[in-house]
C-alpha cells in the first residue's frame, strides 16, 4: 500500500511540474523576440518586407586580394586560411553577390614567369575565399600569370569547383571576354573585367589561354553585347598607377567609355590606394578600392581600403555605400566605422 501511495505522489508531482513548465514556456507569439541576424535586421529596416518580395539585390565590392607571401606564410603557420577575412565576414557574407580582385594564381604548380614580386597562393587559400562568401573574382590583372599557364589553369579550376566564377580570363579569347551573368530575384547582372597591365601576347584572339585586355573598342563591344542579356552591367578594371591617389587620364577615358556603352558600375583596382569615385552619365565609378588583403603597410594610403555596398532594385542602382577598412598588424581588414552613402 505504501508503495502505491509513493508511486501516486511521484506521478502527481511530475504531472504538476510538467504543467507549470508548459505554462512558463508557452508565451504569446508576439512576445517571443528572435535573435539578431543581419538578414533579419535588413527585413526589419525595410518595413518587414522581405528581399524576395521587394526585389532588392545587394552587392559587395572589394579591392586587391593577395593570399601568398607573408599572408600565405601566416595562414599556414596558424593552419587557418580563413583568418584574413574573419573580421569582415559578417559584412560580406549577407550580400547576394560579393566581388573582388584575385591578385595572383592559386596553385601548387608552375614556374615563376614574372619578376621577384611574383605571387602564387597555396591551394588551401581557397578556404578563405569561400568562407567570406565570394561569388565572382576578377583575374584580369598583372599577377595572374606570375607562374605561367599551369598555375593559371589550376586557378580557373579551383575557383569554379568551389562555386566562385572567374571573370576576365579563360581558356581562350572568347571565354576571357565572356561575361559572368548572375540572376538574383529577377535581376540579371553581367560582370566583365579588363587590364592593361599584361603582355599583349596573352590577349589576342589566338591566345590560349587568354586574358581580356583593356582596349576601348573591345570594352565597348563587350558591354553592349552583355547589355542585351542583362539588366545591369558591371565593368571591372585593373589599371592605373601604383600608390597614386588620383586616377590618370586613361582610367577616366576607359571608365567614361564603359558607362557610355551601357555599364552602370565601374570598379577599379591595382593602385593599392583608394582613389576618387565619380557619378557619371547615370553610372557610378570607383577608380580604385585599394587593398582588401595585402601585406603592405608602408604608408598611410596603403593602410586603408574601401568596400562598396551597392543596392539594386528593378534593374536600377538605388544606392552605393562606402565602407572604409583599416588593417591589423597581421593585415586583417577591419571596418573602421566610417561610412558614406549616395542615393541614385
Amino acid at each position: 500500500m505504501k508503495r502505491f501511495y509513493f508511486i501516486f505522489v511521484v506521478g502527481a508531482a511530475l504531472l504538476l511540474g510538467g504543467f507549470l513548465l508548459w505554462t512558463f514556456l508557452e508565451k504569446p507569439e508576439d512576445e517571443i523576440l528572435p535573435l539578431y541576424s543581419p538578414e533579419l535586421n535588413r527585413v526589419l529596416v525595410s518595413g518587414n518586407t522581405s528581399e524576395e518580395e521587394s526585389g532588392e539585390v545587394t552587392l559587395i565590392f572589394v579591392g586587391d586580394i593577395m593570399l601568398s607571401r607573408f599572408i600565405g606564410t601566416l595562414s599556414a603557420r596558424k593552419n587557418d586560411w580563413t583568418f584574413p577575412f574573419r573580421r569582415i565576414a559578417d559584412t560580406t557574407r549577407p550580400a547576394d553577390i560579393a566581388v573582388g580582385n584575385l591578385e595572383g594564381p592559386i596553385s601548387a604548380r608552375g614556374e615563376r614567369a614574372g619578376s621577384e614580386h611574383s605571387f602564387r597562393a597555396d591551394p588551401r587559400a581557397i578556404q578563405g575565399l569561400t568562407f567570406v562568401g565570394f561569388d565572382v573574382v576578377s583575374i584580369a590583372n598583372n599577377h595572374i600569370w606570375d607562374y605561367g599557364e599551369e598555375a593559371f589553369l589550376d586557378t580557373l579550376e579551383i575557383l569554379r569547383k568551389n562555386g566562385i566564377q572567374p571573370v576576365g580570363g579563360g581558356e581562350d579569347y572568347s571565354k576571357a571576354h565572356e561575361p559572368v551573368i548572375k540572376e538574383i530575384r529577377g535581376t540579371k547582372i553581367a560582370f566583365l573585367s579588363y587590364t592593361d597591365l599584361v603582355s599583349r601576347s596573352l590577349t589576342t584572339e589566338s591566345s590560349i589561354p587568354a586574358i581580356s585586355f583593356a582596349e576601348k573598342e573591345e570594352i565597348v563591344r563587350d558591354i553592349k553585347e552583355a547589355r542585351r542579356n542583362a539588366d545591369i552591367v558591371v565593368a571591372l578594371f585593373h589599371w592605373g598607377d601604383e600608390y597614386k591617389t588620383r586616377p590618370n587620364a586613361l582610367q577616366e577615358d576607359l571608365a567614361h567609355a564603359a558607362i557610355d556603352a551601357g555599364a552602370r558600375i565601374v570598379i577599379g583596382h591595382h593602385p593599392h590606394t583608394i582613389q576618387d569615385t565619380e557619378e557619371y552619365n547615370g553610372g557610378f565609378i570607383a577608380y580604385s578600392l585599394g587593398n582588401l588583403v595585402f601585406d603592405q603597410n608602408f604608408s598611410e594610403e596603403t593602410r586603408r581600403g574601401l568596400m562598396l555596398r551597392v543596392v539594386m532594385r528593378g534593374g536600377t542602382v538605388e544606392s552605393v555605400e562606402k565602407l572604409f577598412v583599416s588593417f591589423t598588424d597581421e593585415f586583417e581588414p577591419v571596418l573602421d566605422g566610417m561610412a558614406t552613402r549616395s542615393d541614385f
